[in-house]
């Protein structure tokens, strides 16, 4: 078998826009080296400085070395008919891919990852990257960071590699075509990656450190994780570079999925989730009674709304409710806070007003109105329950609301009689209302109705 060992050097600008400053090929046999190619590369862009304190390579030096394209037919020739081989070998292999189909070239190649081929041949070590790999297997490496050096010591790395006892087997299960191996991130062992589910809910992914980095829902996590191996964006390569391992938790249903994924991204705030890491702002409806005992009705940020009857994402949802309550129950646009700093109201829209503002509405009258208007919006808010597909046969989920907001989820079994709140209390996973889970929950209730139950239908068919 003919392997071609190969190390790049780019300018680290991302995947997609990362472009090669360096390479260096050995045409390899598994005794001896057949061929080499190594080159500088113009990248035909600027060099980063700090690409440069890494590597040594500046702009001056690849000025005036070759472009891509006038080596593209040398590198095609020394890799043909060869297994491409690098120290975590997506990320040259894909570089080097994305490069080629810029210039209009294919490039296609059997990969052999020598992290994973260390991980599996020499198990139990502290580090596989291979400065650490090197060191601990007294393997002589010079020129780090430069493509050359790092090459000649991966081709060391596959030598020592193909003579460790039941290296053959191992290598064709990594070259088999329906193998993942080549697939699989370099630090993730395949027994993890076959361990995950073809079922619904939340999975975890962790780096070295144990640290959880990402946190994605999926309806099959094990076809989703995949998805991400094959995916070739920037952040998705970089991401799955530092995954180490993979958890789950399973959720029955895509509802409680949705539900977990947003309660885990908020309480983790893992590096690569972009949507719903900050909080947001919502604002609540609330009553209070001035010194002159008129009740007024008015909407403010969550946290300074006190004992809120109902919460809005945004300050004109908020606004246009209290419009439509001001008119449906005649009360003042200007004790409803609708208009500021006036001394009666004259609000553009609303002429429903009977005078409490001019004092020609007793005040006990108006405050009546108010609490109608109250008891409307507590009524509308009502207790209900959503029932879901559990995590197997013998249970189910639920999703709880009280007063109109997400209270929270948890799985009962089947033959579990519930009676009262305090019931389902017992089986609950307490969860915050946020504007990410009202709008998960109203998509949801729009398009499902036979599993929305209220509570109090639920404790009388008991």
């Amino acid at each position: 078998m003919l392997y071609t060992v190969i190390d790049i050097e780019t300018t680290g600008n991302g995947v997609k826009g990362n472009r090669i400053t360096e390479i260096a090929i050995f045409k390899y046999d598994g005794d001896s080296i057949l061929d080499e190619f190594t080159s500088l590369v113009n990248p035909e862009c600027e060099i980063p400085y700090f690409i440069t304190g890494l590597t040594g390579i500046d702009n001056h030096m690849v000025r005036h070395a070759p472009k891509l394209a006038e080596i593209t037919e040398r590198i095609l020739d020394i890799t043909k008919d060869t297994v491409f081989v690098a120290h975590n070998v997506n990320f040259d292999y894909n570089i080097i891919k994305n490069q080629f189909q810029e210039l209009g070239v294919s490039f296609t190649r059997k990969k052999l990852c020598t992290v994973r081929l260390s991980r599996k041949l020499v198990p139990g070590l502290h580090s596989y990257s291979l400065g650490k790999l090197c060191t601990s297997l007294n393997i002589p490496l010079s020129d780090r960071h430069r493509a050359r050096g790092d090459a000649h010591a991966t081709v060391l790395l596959l030598e020592r590699m193909l003579h460790t006892e039941g290296a053959k087997p191992v290598i064709e299960g990594f070259l088999n075509s329906r193998s993942q191996e080549a697939t699989l991130p370099p630090a993730l062992s395949k027994v993890n990656f076959d361990s995950l589910p073809t079922s619904s809910g939340v999975y975890y992914f962790k780096n070295a450190k144990e640290k959880i980095i990402y946190v994605g829902k999926a309806n099959n996590i094990k076809k989703r994780v995949l998805g991400h191996f094959y995916d070739k964006s920037s952040k998705e390569i970089v991401m799955c570079q530092e995954t180490a391992h993979i958890d789950f938790e399973l959720s029955g249903s895509e509802l409680l999925a949705l539900l977990m994924e947003s309660a885990a991204i908020k309480h983790h705030f893992p590096h690569y989730n972009q949507s719903q890491k900050k909080p947001t702002q919502q604002y609540g409806i609330f009553t209070y009674e001035d010194r002159n005992g008129i009740l007024h009705m008015g909407f403010n940020k969550l946290k300074l709304a006190p004992n809120a009857l109902m919460t809005f994402n945004t300050i004109t949802e908020s606004r246009a409710f209290l419009e439509q309550v001001c008119m449906d129950f005649s009360l003042c646009p200007k004790y409803c806070h609708l208009q500021e700093n006036v001394p009666v109201c004259s609000h553009y829209k609303i002429s429903t007003c009977e005078g409490i503002c001019r004092e020609k509405e007793p005040i006990d009258s108006y405050n009546e109105k108010v609490k109608a208007a109250v008891a409307h919006i507590i009524a509308k808010n009502d207790d209900i329950i959503i029932k879901e597909k559990g995590r197997n046969s013998e249970e189910d989920a639920f999703v709880l609301l009280k007063n109109g907001k997400y209270a929270g989820y948890g799985f009962i079994e089947k033959e579990k009689v519930i009676n009262s709140l305090e019931d389902i209390d017992a089986f609950i996973n307490p969860q915050n209302d946020n504007l990410d889970t009202q709008r998960i929950l109203k998509s949801y209730l729009s398009r499902n109705t036979t599993n929305v139950i209220p509570l109090l239908e639920l404790f009388e068919s008991h």
